[in-house]
């Protein structure tokens, strides 16, 4: 299962170009050197400063040295997929052989994870003609597909949404994050996830609401209010702090968690139908009194109603496992990444005093060369 993902953050300066061609470049994350370059590159050794003074020189030399400096795309593999990366390395070049052919870029497959994956860095500017590298939405999706094609003709799997690497369906109520900051916002215990406790709030109420009114006066009980509008598209829920969780944005979270009108009034009508049918059980027991008592029938119904409170607790405590669990793995992957941004900045802090260091010799140097010409021209003047 290949993800090919496209990375816009921050690509308008040289610093950016730079400080991403040093990190993927890492020799730590490229532990077995599966690296390569394409284009123009006249060094004999593959380092970031080399290829970030080529691609420059290439701007310079077409008079495109502004705006967009660079793309970036990361082809990730599902840590249980079988591959090498060698194989990524090469699935790697075949994309960007298709879509950035003609541009320098640098394919770095980094081993640094529990997963391979391979970081593709493109020269925003054609080393042929001088044009500027530009992809549309639809351009984005074009790479998908055919990063889907490669892991096809590979043998590889294709990911699926709703579906686990294994091809088992995800649950319903499972968490899923489709990016990091919202993963990152449903995990980290430093920030109350308020959009987690609105899906539990959620799965609460719906199992036992049979109209709206019965809906939004639960969700009232456990502090969300809920803007439901006939003019407007989307449910809005609002806890005690002002914080807004939309619809779609619950959906895009919970898998299978329906929570848009035409879902919910779909839901209301299936659980009035549902107690409907327990009120005609009742009244039939009622008439074979001889058969069922009264009190018998009303434990019958209570059974049925303790079941749907058990399934619905269930699944709330699987919820609420799963964001426990995620919080602990988060704590350690916060506190070794924590670690490494330390380790990178006592890195550039050691950098900056290199450079500074050469700048100041180099002052020193450049003086007292002006003070021997100095000193030169004045014993001519006196000869």
């Amino acid at each position: 299962m290949a993800i090919n993902k496209v990375v816009n953050k921050s690509t308008g300066s040289h610093a950016a170009m730079r400080n991403v061609l040093e990190y993927v470049l890492r020799d730590e994350k490229i532990k077995d050197g599966h690296v390569c370059v394409s284009g123009p590159y006249p060094w004999e050794t593959i380092g970031y400063d080399e290829v970030y003074r080529t691609w420059l020189e290439e701007k310079r030399l077409w008079d495109k040295d502004s705006g967009r400096m660079y793309a970036h795309n990361i082809i990730s593999f599902h840590r249980d997929e079988k591959i090498t990366e060698a194989e990524a390395l090469d699935l790697a070049r075949v994309f960007a052989e298709k879509y950035f052919s003609g541009f320098q870029y640098v394919i770095c497959v980094h081993q640094d994870k529990d997963h391979i994956h391979a970081h593709i860095v493109t020269n925003s500017v054609s080393y042929l003609d001088g044009h500027k590298l530009h992809q549309t939405r639809k351009d984005l999706e074009r790479q998908k597909e055919f990063t889907n094609s490669l892991c096809r003709e590979r043998g590889l799997t294709i990911a699926e949404k709703g579906k686990h690497f294994d091809g088992s369906l995800i649950e319903e109520g499972e968490i899923i994050a489709w990016s990091k900051d919202k993963y990152n916002l449903l995990i980290n215990d430093s920030k109350k996830s308020f959009l987690a406790e609105c899906g539990i709030s959620l799965l609460e109420v719906i199992p036992v609401s049979s109209s709206r009114e019965e809906f939004i006066s639960g969700m009232n009980e456990r502090g969300w209010s809920v803007q439901w509008e006939d003019n407007r598209k989307h449910i809005v829920f609002t806890n005690d702090n002002g914080d807004k969780v939309r619809d779609s944005n619950i959906e895009k979270t919970f898998t299978g968690l329906k929570v848009s009108k035409e879902a919910l009034t779909h839901e209301f009508e299936r659980q009035n139908e549902i107690r409907q049918g327990n009120r005609d059980t009742d009244e039939a027991g009622s008439a074979g009194a001889a058969i069922l008592s009264g009190s018998e029938s009303d434990s019958y119904e209570g059974n049925d109603k303790r079941t749907i409170r058990d399934d619905t607790e269930a699944l709330i405590r699987e919820v609420r496992t799963d964001i426990c669990d995620s919080r602990t793995a988060s704590g350690i992957i916060i506190r070794t990444e924590n670690k490494s941004v330390s380790d990178d900045e006592q890195s550039k802090i050691l950098e900056r005093e290199r450079r500074l260091e050469e700048q100041r010799r180099a002052r020193e140097q450049e003086r007292d060369e002006r003070s021997r010409r100095k000193m030169h021209r004045s014993r001519d003047r006196e000869r």
